[in-house]
């Protein structure tokens, strides 16, 4: 794991959500896999803004695209990374990773090297009958962001400003976390991609 300082309080938490590379067959593209060198400058350029340093938290899903460009951008800048994931593994990679085009699997694993796992059935036990997966995860990764309390937290979110493919995702988490934080940084796809 990068970190500096073990133990010591985050100043800055990173929270991010955003969409994942469109498979190959989406009818209707939202992140085509050639706008990735733009998704990464834009989260690069909202890592500076926040202001970030060595030893902060950076928490995310791992999902391929936004998920996994932060992650690798997080842990380039020496932050402490958990990551959340709302299934075990087998098939979080499955519904998450493994259906994009490219080597997402293999940068999946090298930033779970360098990172903390958190898979939520094992930590928070059965979905109820009554919940979302997605929407549990997205609460999980909020309610961790905020135990350093919420001044800390600042949300980067790479979203088109539009409803998702189902529960959960980006629109749900920008909404849960401006009840937390002022401190959003929207960056919107349908600008990015010109």
């Amino acid at each position: 794991m990068s970190t500096s300082e073990p133990g010591r309080p985050p100043r800055t938490v990173a929270l991010f959500s955003g969409h994942m590379i469109d498979a190959p067959d989406r009818k209707t593209p939202r992140f085509p896999s050639n706008k990735e060198p733009f998704a990464a400058a834009a989260i690069a350029t909202a890592l500076s803004e926040v202001g970030v340093q060595r030893g902060d938290l950076a928490i995310c899903g791992g999902a391929c695209g936004g998920d996994l460009i932060f992650a690798e951008a997080c842990l380039a800048r020496g932050m402490r990374l958990e990551l959340y994931i709302p299934f075990e593994e087998t098939t979080f990679l499955a519904n998450s990773v493994d259906f994009a085009e490219g080597n997402w699997h293999e940068r999946y694993l090298a930033v779970k090297s360098r990172a903390q796992l958190h898979i939520m059935p094992d930590e928070l036990g059965p979905l109820p009958a009554d919940e979302n997966a997605y929407e549990r995860n997205n609460q999980w990764m909020l309610k961790q962001a905020s135990r350093f309390g919420n001044e800390k937290i600042a949300f980067i979110c790479l979203w088109n400003g539009e409803g998702g493919d189902g529960p959960g995702g980006a629109h749900h988490l920008m909404e849960e976390a401006q009840r937390k934080t002022s401190r959003i940084y929207w960056l919107d796809t349908r600008t990015l991609w010109g």
